[in-house]
Parts: C-alpha cells; structure tokens; sequence
C-alpha cells in the first residue's frame, strides 16, 4: 500500500532545487511511496520534469482552495522544508502527522546581528534531510537534481561562433543588490577570466550584461539574460566549463549539473549553510570584514555606503580548469 508524502516549498528557485535530495531519497528508500510537492505556480519548471515527482499542487494566490485539494489527497505524512506561516497553516488545516524543517532563525540572528556563529556545520540539504529520519531514510549521497527537457536543450551552434569551442558561463543576477558585484567589478572579473563567457540571468540583468559586453566586446561576452527559459538556462550552465556565480538559485543549479563552481559571497556567508552542494567550488569573499554577514538575505544598497564585501573581493585566482588560447583583443 502505497505511502503519501507531501512536501511544501514555497520559494524559491535555489531553496527548491536544495530540497531534491529530500524527493529523491523518499521516492526510492521507501517501498510504495507517492511523493507530492507542493510550491507557488511560478516555479512549476523546477518540477514538472523531475521523475521522483508523482504529483505537483501550486499555490495560485488562496491558501483555502489548495487546502482543499490537499485535503482531496489524504496524505499519510507532511514534510515541511519552508516552515513558515503559510505552511503552519496547512499543516494545521490538513491535521496529519508532519516533520518540519528547523529554520534556525535564532542562530541566523545571533550570526547576523552580533557576529557569534553557533549554526551547526551542516549543509541545509543535510538539515533538509534530517525530517526524513523516521522513515529510515538516508542520504544516498547523490547530490541535488535538475531534470533538462530535450526541448530545451540549447544546442551549441546557436551560440556565437568564438562561444561554441568552450566557454565560461557567468550568472550575474542576484535577489538583492548586496548579493552582487558591482557591474565595475563584474567587468574587472571578466577581463581576470578573459575566455568567452555566457552571461546568465534575468530581464533585470539585462543592463548590466549590455555594460559588461560593451566594455570587453561582443565576441568575448554573450550576454544571455533575459533571452532564455529557467530550463535553457540550465542547458547553459551544464556545457559550460566551468560556472561564477553570484549567491543565487543558478549557483544551485550548476552544483545539481555537477559544475565546478567559483560562488562570490557578498553581505550573506556560506556559513548560513547554503554553497555549492557536492560538488567542486571555490568561494570568492572578503574575510575579516566585522560588520559581514549584514543580513541573512540581502538588501538593495550597503547599509554603510562602503560595500567593502564585494568592493575589496580579490580576483586573485588560477582558474585551472580553463585551456586553451585566450581571445585576442
């Protein structure tokens, strides 16, 4: 007889590639599992290609009407990896026996406001999978998931010319201002890797990316933002040869392709638990700084007007992964 789990995550992108491990882990150590997913309708992409995934439920704006058709499910177990008040509210409203994620928001706080770091060494994957104990289930070790559909395998020819022999991709968005490098810096960075370069991100990025471009040339930079699905994106990143990234949900994705990535720490700190997640990565931060970590999210300009984290960031580095002839200028 069949088991059903259900999983809520509301948001966003790299926090629900994060929980895969947990799907993945249910779907194949427990005999007869049914493993449902519930998040917001905006990030149905990240699930409607995933095999482990028997069943998603989007949030469309009201709670009562996915309540009910939660409700219409009869689910055995509730797996909460958000643990906020909205799925309090489900869990509450559904009435079965429910493992929650421990946010830790005390210890974030302590972290943020006084510097005094007493969070677990722990990857959140790991405390992600730690309301998965009862059911006997382990971590198989494999790493986070993103499924490519074929229709939207970008196929190499499609990019610029130089850009087809091997490039680096760059994902140059963030949530939030303090979690990016300045577009001055971005470039400093890009003339330092001076290969051909993919440049990864949303609408928003597009200006900056533009600006990237314009200062090293069209046929070092393609500026990719904007111009590709979540899905296509992920076909960059997984033929790229090596990925930079910004503190953001595309960093989590290279990690899921098995991407050596280079992750650049802003106002946030790995310490939070949240790098590239088994896989190789290299962290590019300023250490030392006392008012680092400013916050555990982000927020849109320096609270001190310095931005001495990503300012002073050293791009000092030997990007052995990278051969061949560099591009002329």
């Amino acid at each position: 007889m069949a088991t059903k789990f259900l999983i809520l995550r509301f948001s966003s992108i790299g926090d629900i590639v994060l929980t895969t491990p947990v799907v993945r882990c249910l779907k194949q150590q427990v005999p007869g599992a049914e493993v449902h997913f519930a998040t917001k309708r905006a990030f149905a992409t990240l699930l409607e290609n995933n095999p482990y995934v028997d069943k998603a439920h989007y949030y469309d704006g009201s709670l009562p009407t996915l309540v009910r058709a939660l409700r219409a499910e009869r689910f055995d177990y509730v797996i909460d990896l958000h643990n906020n008040l909205r799925t309090r509210l489900i869990k509450l409203q559904l009435g079965v026996k429910a493992y929650s994620f421990e946010k830790l928001n005390w210890e974030k706080w302590l972290l943020v406001r006084f510097k005094r770091n007493t969070l677990p060494d722990l990857h959140i994957v790991d405390r992600y999978m730690a309301t998965t104990k009862t059911f006997g289930v382990t971590n198989d070790g494999a790493g986070l998931d993103y499924f490519i559909p074929y229709k939207d395998q970008v196929e190499r020819e499609w990019l610029p010319t130089r850009h087809q022999a091997g490039y680096v991709a760059y994902a140059i968005g963030g949530q939030h201002a303090t979690k990016k490098l300045p577009v001055g810096r971005m470039i400093e960075l890009c003339r330092k890797i001076n290969r051909p370069m993919v440049l990864l991100g949303g609408r928003d990025d597009q200006a900056a990316g533009d600006a990237i471009a314009a200062a090293l040339g069209a046929d070092v930079i393609y500026n990719a933002c904007g111009r590709y699905n979540l899905n296509q994106s992920a076909s960059l990143l997984q033929q790229a040869q090596v990925v930079f990234s910004h503190d953001t949900g595309l960093m989590h994705m290279a990690a899921a392709l098995k991407k050596k990535v280079y992750s650049i720490w802003g106002n946030t700190v790995p310490a939070f638990g949240m790098y590239p997640y088994q896989t190789p990565y290299a962290v590019l931060e300023t250490p030392g700084l006392a008012c680092r970590p400013c916050s555990k999210i982000g927020y849109d300009k320096c609270p001190l007007g310095h931005f001495r984290c990503m300012n002073e960031i050293s791009f000092d580095l030997a990007i052995e992964e990278l051969a061949g002839p560099k591009p002329h200028r």
